[in-house]
């Protein structure tokens, strides 16, 4: 073999060894889904206005942001919702603020008959988020609110 073609065979050797190696490492750069920012807020009901309960949270995944599962419960009850519980309850409504990051608001109106029935005091807001490629995050206190009046 000529010097020319061994050298083409090693450079081309090189040239796939670089390739596979960037490869390895952007599939290993992966991260896992993040959730900040949670925040949950009620208002009771008034007269003929209906109260409100909203859970807002910053979520993000390099693949995307498939959606954001929540639940809330009185801390005083024996509730535990788990991770698999979470992907039966409702979804929020979530708004791509980039590729991977998107706002996911939980919005469910209150009547007085309702507000009067549910437990008062401490509640807990658990969500599980899924990100495009599959990866979850399950967050069993994601929030805490006052439900009142």
């Amino acid at each position: 073999m000529s010097k020319r073609a061994l050298v083409s065979s090693l450079l081309a050797v090189a040239a796939v060894g670089a390739i596979t190696a960037g490869g390895i490492a952007m599939a290993s750069s992966a991260t896992d889904p993040t959730l900040t920012n949670g925040s949950a807020r009620y208002v009771p009901p008034t007269g003929a206005r209906a109260g409100t309960f909203t859970y807002t949270a910053d979520v993000s995944d390099d693949s995307g942001i498939r959606g954001l599962n929540v639940v809330a419960w009185p801390a005083s009850s024996e509730l535990a919702p788990t991770e698999g519980d979470l992907r039966f309850v409702d979804t929020a409504t979530c708004v791509r603020t980039s590729d991977e990051t998107s706002r996911c608001t939980y919005t469910f109106k209150v009547t007085e008959k309702e507000a009067a029935e549910a437990a008062q005091g401490t509640w807990n807001v658990s969500a599980l988020l899924t990100a495009k490629d599959g990866n979850t995050l399950y967050v069993p206190a994601a929030a805490t609110f006052e439900m009142k009046g």
